[in-house]
């Protein structure tokens, strides 16, 4: 049995999609906070109500699995709930999504910190483990979609920064590889960390222009400055989250997030996927009307 968690969130919605195909016969139970809301996954998974700080409702949620896909929102409780209820259970691998910036000894802001603990938690609890650290998901782009259909215009902060950004797509099918080989291939996969990049790095005013070729109209980039994006970032989160940020996108500038890494390809046997083939993917959100 396999249970993925943050079904309703970028990667695991993907993962949901990838399992008949890469996975199948598998087993699979889905736990979320809102059950309702968890959509594409396999017509014969279980889904289950379950929160990561709720040991009861935890327990039901991992009687009977042996593999655990581990994808939580960083945050000051962290993993420990779940991982403590995990072993209890007799879950035999975990497979954690995690982030870059937790191998950058020179990123030390709050999100980043809070990743650093929850790796350690999986690591320290004595059950098998695996981390996927992908860079920033492509996707992210999808914030850029409201200025783009209102006034044809992209804001944000060091736009020629670079960053070798991520399809999640891809993130979610090394993570279905990972997890339908466990069984196969344990000398392989536990214990290791991946690092998950795109095939190129990209700064924000090279995806501008890539994403006005492909809607066939101007686009103009617009530099914010940090207290401008300081601001725009606290409108969507809280003020300790916009700081962090802040300060990973000067991490950024800083050249910290360019670095192109063969390790996606390799485990997923073909290129990984660029960023103007996921946004000719997602052109619809950046159109008008």
């Amino acid at each position: 049995m396999l249970l993925v968690t943050g079904a309703t969130g970028t990667v695991g919605r993907e993962v949901l999609r990838r399992l008949p195909e890469l996975a199948p016969g598998l087993p699979v139970r889905v736990m979320a906070r809102e059950p309702a809301r968890v959509s594409g996954a396999p017509a014969s998974a279980e889904i289950v109500r379950g929160n990561f700080t709720d040991a009861r409702s935890l327990a039901g949620a991992l009687r009977g699995v042996r593999r655990v896909l581990l994808l939580s929102v960083p945050s000051a409780a962290g993993d420990a709930v779940f991982l403590r209820e995990a072993a209890a259970a007799g879950v035999r691998h975990v497979v954690k999504l995690s982030a870059a910036a937790v191998a950058d000894e020179g990123a030390d802001d709050l999100i980043t910190r809070w990743q650093r603990r929850n790796e350690q938690l999986l690591v320290d609890s004595g059950l098998a483990w695996t981390l996927l650290r992908p860079r920033a998901f492509m996707s992210n782009t999808l914030s850029w979609a409201r200025s783009i259909r209102t006034d044809n215009t992209v804001r944000a902060l060091y736009g020629t920064s670079l960053n070798a950004c991520v399809d999640p797509r891809d993130v979610a099918e090394v993570a279905v590889r990972v997890l339908a080989g466990a069984e196969h291939e344990k000398a392989e996969h536990e214990g290791m960390a991946y690092q998950l990049t795109g095939p190129e790095a990209l700064s924000a005013v090279d995806r501008t222009r890539q994403l006005a070729q492909l809607l066939g109209r101007a686009l103009r980039f617009e530099e914010l400055d940090v207290e401008q994006a300081r601001t725009a970032l606290t409108a969507r989160y809280s003020a300790e989250i916009a700081g962090a940020l802040v300060e990973s996108a000067e991490r950024g500038r800083a050249g910290g997030k360019s670095e192109v890494d063969g390790t996606a390809p390799a485990l997923l046997g073909r290129p990984a996927g660029d960023f103007r083939t996921w946004a000719a993917d997602h052109l619809g959100a950046f159109r008008s009307g």
